[in-house]
């Protein structure tokens, strides 16, 4: 009986061998090892043709930008784009935005296919006509690029619950807002899509206050409008 037993075990592990070896070598050799492994996000693939991951949905939105337009997420429809969230009387991290945004502009100021959603978070304050002299006062150019303003409650929404980017009122800080410094990426089909870290985890959003930051969005911009 024995016998038979250490038979059927060979038996088990000789199977095992020749169907799941070889396919946990293929995750080995294409760094899939770690997918689905430690951050569990709704929606969560990666894309055969750029290697970013998919995080989910953008959420819709529709308000109105520096010209008193109309503009919401079927704006941006077909295009790669940029959301951020700030106010023009930001006294700590707007400025360093701001710089930054024009950075990631520049490098894609002659491609209609790119496009920026700077959304306030005082629209009390910032108004259409508030918009248009920061906007011309931080020199950021572009037809594509358009700071927004609509009803604060829905902006927060967008923000809080949209894009979970953390956006609030503060009456204890510098300037009365407090707001997320990172940059969300857009593809071309309202997608958020991200780059991974070292463990092949999506960092989800990029900082827009540091160097390092603006140089992977550049580089995960031009992934997308090749796709």
């Amino acid at each position: 009986m024995k016998n038979k037993s250490y038979i059927g075990t060979a038996f088990i592990i000789l199977v095992f061998g020749i169907y799941f070896v070889p396919k946990i070598i293929d995750r080995i050799k294409n760094n899939d090892i770690v997918k689905g492994d430690r951050l569990n996000i709704e929606g969560t693939t990666t894309s055969t043709k750029s290697d970013l991951m998919t995080i989910g949905k953008a959420p819709k939105f529709s308000l109105t930008n520096q010209d008193k337009a109309t503009i919401s997420d079927e704006s941006y429809k077909g295009k790669v784009y940029v959301v951020e969230f700030f106010f023009s009387t930001c006294p700590s991290i707007c400025p360093i935005m701001n710089r930054n945004m024009k950075l990631v502009q520049e490098a894609f100021a002659s491609n209609s296919n790119f496009g920026i959603a700077s959304i306030t978070i005082n629209p009390e304050n910032d108004t259409p006509e508030v918009l248009k002299k920061h906007a011309e006062l931080i020199s950021a150019k572009g037809v594509n690029w358009n700071f927004l303003t609509g009803d604060k409650t829905k902006i927060f929404e967008i923000a809080n619950k949209g894009y979970n980017l953390f956006a609030g009122e503060n009456k204890k800080v510098n300037g009365g807002f407090e707001h997320s410094g990172f940059f969300a990426l857009i593809d071309k089909s309202g997608n958020i899509r991200s780059r991974k870290d070292e463990f092949g985890n999506p960092i989800i959003y990029y900082d827009g206050l540091k160097e390092e930051g603006v140089t992977a969005i550049k580089q995960d911009i031009t992934k997308l409008l090749a796709e």
